[in-house]
């Protein structure tokens, strides 16, 4: 049987006789429907008003699997209806994806072809202003060893829409492999090789834009494709950058919540759209030096605390111990402040999260810091470790006074310095 989807993208009404029927899977002797393959889906429709569920390549055969069993049967003649809001979708999006890789050829070095894909699905009673509101993203994985930040990733954007404005003619044609392997301006996908293991290759060629090869559906000028917004960009693996976009009424719909977000930020920064970025940056600058200064006042505050907590320090085994609450403080922030606070009239300092969640010990070195954790931890659960002059703990189920109160019985401190 023979499959015309890629050649005739347009069509998607059609008659063929049936070859055989096996429960719901149907072959036909020509078909129109594009079985799944090259990162793009299955077509959707009906084959004599039953429902097509998918299309696969299996043996040689392209496989129409049906909803149910058909009322028809092999050697009748049957009608296919392609979904056609469905496979314009697909056509646009993977035209789209070759002009992205287009865009990327101008853009980044030592470009290759990594992969592609499109996610698609048809919500049921989802049309709006733009027909079916067909959900999904297109991903482009390229091959390259330049960095795609934002910068270039908004470049990309620019120039793919450019090159839809541009409305270059998009046109296909079969040449034999050797002669297309010889080509370095044809991409190739080098993740599967898909589309290069017989005679010929199908080439698909954006006029002055990009070459590849290529089995899929494609719209006949790029200004068929409509908006193209790109979503962000990651790592699939070595070597490659993934970047993902939409096409027609999602990044129509896309780009309009972003300008409304961006206008209601900015109407909160009291300015416009286009002052927004030296806004953010003076609101970043304010922000900065608060922090600086609520860091400056916390670390005064913990100053202050020490030192009262440095007149009400106790002796044990002429240890001196300093022990008590400090807010504001994480379990690392506790150590550090404890192994700065031991020296010269401290021996020992323990300090407690006011909330009893963390402790960090300091010691000059006659107390084990970790073994004053352990007895608090074996006391009040939790865990923690360190070195025999600094340890902290974390998880503690007790309230901080009720910790400082089990550090200062004498008995436990004498303990700790065995």
């Amino acid at each position: 049987m023979t499959g015309t989807a890629a050649a005739e993208p347009t069509v998607t009404t059609f008659t063929s006789n049936v070859d055989r029927i096996d429960t719901t899977a149907v072959v036909l002797t020509e078909t129109y429907f594009y079985a799944e393959g090259g990162g793009q889906p299955a077509d959707r429709g009906t084959l004599g008003g039953v429902e097509v569920v998918d299309v696969q390549h299996r043996n040689g055969d392209i496989v129409h699997e049906l909803a149910e069993p058909p009322a028809f049967d092999p050697g009748e003649t049957v009608e296919g209806q392609i979904d056609t809001a469905f496979r314009t979708y697909c056509m646009r999006a993977h035209t789209a994806s070759h002009v992205l890789y287009g865009a990327g050829r101008r853009l980044l070095s030592d470009l290759g072809y990594g992969g592609f894909d499109i996610s698609a699905t048809v919500p049921d009673n989802a049309d709006d202003d733009f027909g079916p509101a067909i959900t999904g993203k297109v991903r482009v994985d390229f091959e390259t060893t330049t960095e795609i930040d934002d910068e270039t990733l908004t470049e990309l954007e620019r120039l793919t829409n450019r090159a839809v404005w541009e409305s270059y003619d998009v046109t296909w044609e079969e040449i034999p492999r050797d002669e297309a392997l010889g080509r370095d301006d044809i991409a190739f996908n080098t993740k599967t090789e898909e589309g290069i293991e017989g005679e010929t290759v199908r080439v698909v060629t954006i006029d002055g834009w990009d070459v590849a090869a290529c089995g899929g559906t494609h719209v006949g000028n790029t200004r068929e494709i409509g908006p193209v917004t790109v979503l962000g960009r990651s790592n699939p693996g070595e070597g490659l950058t993934r970047v993902e976009f939409v096409v027609g009424p999602r990044a129509i719909r896309r780009r309009a919540t972003e300008h409304e977000r961006a206008m209601t930020a900015a109407q909160s920064l009291d300015t416009n759209v286009a002052e927004l970025p030296a806004a953010v940056d003076g609101l970043q600058s304010e922000c900065d030096d608060l922090r600086e200064t609520v860091s400056s006042l916390r670390e005064r505050l913990v100053d202050s605390r020490l030192a009262d907590l440095r007149d009400d320090a106790i002796e044990v085994d002429g240890q001196r111990w300093l022990v008590g609450t400090v807010a504001g403080l994480d379990a690392n922030a506790l150590a550090d402040r404890a192994e700065s606070a031991v020296g010269d009239d401290v021996d020992v300092a323990a300090l407690v999260d006011a909330d009893g969640q963390y402790l960090g010990v300091g010691t000059t070195g006659g107390v084990d810091a970790g073994e004053v954790v352990d007895q608090v931890t074996t006391e009040f659960g939790g865990g923690g470790g360190g070195r025999p002059t600094v340890a902290q703990g974390g998880g503690l189920g007790a309230d901080g006074d009720e910790i400082v109160a089990f550090l200062r019985d004498e008995s436990v401190t004498a303990d700790s310095g065995d």
